[in-house]
């Protein structure tokens, strides 16, 4: 990856990229499209002026040393150069469409910024990171506040009062009353309320029709429960909290898990899209020698040196080549549009755009260290640490499922100071002084008489569904160290593949060359060199799709073991 880093940071507000040579490459990647038509006569230009001095300089080069003929090893083999497609398509067709060079590192960061299922997994620590902080919120207190006017008007009754020996009189009552208060609980279980009140009150009786004093009473109370036994060491509250941190975690491991996905699936696709380009390019090259030999035999049956029916066998495989060109491409335009799916949200921008690997199909190998492999993805593997979380998640659980089992025993206690003055002031300054105080305490026990049958079978169920998550978390742990280990074996054979393969392109290029020549000097037939031509271009194309498979299966040996990020110089920072 040339040694730079692609940061990821995740955040409340979501994905940042931290990147700056990388986006600035990009912009002007998009730049390109804005300024299209206007670099077209530009282009045009450089290319002339590019083709005339190259001409120039090899006239120069043929008149001081001779003619000078291309070697096998000048320079990288056909299918694995860049080619503009953008003249014609294999039907001979003028076209003009757009292209975008790219490297793997390019793919990798486009798909960081614009690949669906990233986008959509990343929100996922988000949204949880918002349910977490609404279970906190039932630590916070709540206030209230209660003001009331009431008015009562009670008429006088028939009989005598026993306390006074008069008659009962008429009564008009009016009082004003403002009560707050604060309420809430703490995390060791502790509930708390703290209640105020404070009320004015005038009556009104006859015969006296004026209205007497008023009265102001003040109330403060402090009333508390802690529990001792049931809900002490973890209760819902608690408990719910852990569970959402735990489920936190369990989200961001599932966004590393898709990012390490992700930028292994861009890397096959492109990968893939490379061997698409050669198979099209080792099939055009079939197609072309096809076609020469059937110009050649043309002119020998012309001559009599050659029967018409060899003249028929070499059309026939021309236009066999002919079909297997075209449906080579159409395999190409799917493995395009399979990495353009994965590179961008808004397909429609790159419908008409062609990608241009700038990179080659090499095999570098690689340093394999089985035990070494295993270690590190038992330390790193997303889903294992997903599956060590459930079992965390599970021992909470258990926890309070335990702690249910026992007794509810809780200690109260309250303390309040009471007041009753003819102004609001003195009622306030006895509230203040503590005069008239009240308080309690004592405890409260609440015991199940059938030894609490619910929440003993609860515990069970927990300790079972427990020992369930340790048994698939061993057989997670289990299959990812199988998948290493098939990992390891599958780049080690077909790091072999590649070199067999070579080997085989290599010797279907020397017997073609032989057979050609002695078909030249009478002493072959069409048939056999046709046959031949087929058998490089199969020898070809599994050369390129060895290549493709050994860096898909070193692509895929970093995702089994935890080292995607690290390999592609990831830097992701959940928080």
């Amino acid at each position: 990856m040339n040694g730079k880093r692609l940061r990821t940071v995740l955040n409340g507000r979501g994905l940042r990229e931290k990147n700056t040579k990388l986006m600035r490459l990009f912009d002007e990647l998009t730049g390109i499209k804005q300024a299209w038509r206007l670099m077209q006569p530009k282009q045009l230009l450089f290319v002339l002026l590019a083709g005339y001095c190259t001409l120039r300089e090899s006239l120069q080069n043929a008149n001081a040393a001779g003619p000078v003929w291309p070697t096998p090893d000048s320079e990288p083999p056909l299918y694995m150069q860049a080619t503009n497609i953008t003249t014609t398509n294999v039907l001979g067709v003028a076209e003009t469409r757009k292209t975008r060079s790219l490297t793997i590192e390019d793919c990798i960061q486009l798909a960081l910024e614009h690949n669906l299922d990233i986008q959509i997994q990343r929100l996922n620590p988000v949204i949880n990171q918002y349910g977490l902080n609404v279970t906190y919120g039932v630590y916070e207190p709540t206030a209230t506040f209660t003001g009331t006017k009431s008015y009562n008007d009670f008429p006088s009754g028939a009989g005598i009062n026993p306390s006074t020996g008069l008659p009962y009189l008429s009564n008009v009552g009016e009082a004003d009353s403002y009560s707050p208060s604060i309420a809430g609980v703490l995390p060791t279980g502790l509930s708390y309320d703290l209640t105020a009140n404070t009320s004015r009150n005038i009556e009104q009786g006859f015969p006296n029709p004026i209205y007497g004093s008023p009265l102001w009473s003040s109330e403060f109370n402090l009333a508390l429960k802690q529990p001792l036994l049931k809900n002490l060491w973890i209760d819902g509250n608690r408990l719910q909290i852990q569970l959402n941190k735990a489920t936190l975690k369990i989200s961001e491991q599932a966004f590393r898990l898709q990012v390490m996905t992700s930028v292994t699936a861009v890397k096959s696709a492109y990968y893939n899209l490379l061997y698409a380009r050669g198979n099209v390019e080792a099939n055009a090259k079939a197609y072309e020698l096809a076609e020469q030999l059937v110009r050649e035999n043309l002119k020998r049956v012309q001559v009599g040196s050659l029967a018409p029916l060899d003249e028929r066998q070499s059309e026939s495989q021309a236009a066999a080549s002919l079909a297997a060109m075209q449906a080579a491409q159409q395999a190409l335009v799917v493995q395009e549009n399979l990495l353009k799916n994965l590179l961008t949200d808004n397909y429609s921008d790159w419908a008409e755009v062609t990608l241009l690997p700038s990179e080659q199909l090499i095999a570098v190998p690689q340093e394999l260290n089985l035990q070494e492999s295993w270690r590190r993805a038992v330390a790193q593997r997303p889903e294992l640490i997903e599956a060590k979380l459930n079992v965390q998640k599970q021992n909470v659980t258990l926890k309070y499922d335990f702690n249910q089992i026992f007794p509810e025993l809780d200690v109260i206690g309250s303390y309040g100071r009471n007041a009753i003055e003819n102004t609001l002031g003195s009622s306030l300054d006895d509230i203040r002084q503590g005069d008239h105080s009240a308080y309690s305490y004592g405890a409260f026990m609440s015991i199940p008489l059938g030894g609490n049958y619910s929440g003993r079978n609860q515990y069970k169920s927990g300790k079972v569904s427990l020992k369930q998550l340790l048994l698939t978390l061993k057989q997670t742990e289990q299959g990812i160290v199988v998948a290493v280990d098939n990992d390891v074996g599958n780049v080690r054979s077909t790091l072999q593949q590649v070199d067999a393969t070579r080997d085989a392109r290599i010797y279907a290029e020397q017997a073609l060359d032989a057979e050609r020549k002695k078909l030249e000097n009478g002493k072959s037939t069409s048939f056999i060199v046709l046959q031949l031509i087929s058998n490089l271009t199969t020898a070809k194309v599994n050369e390129i799709q060895a290549l493709a498979t050994y860096n898909i299966a070193v692509a895929q040996l970093a995702l089994d073991d935890g080292s995607t990020l690290e390999a592609n110089h990831i830097d992701l920072k959940l928080r």
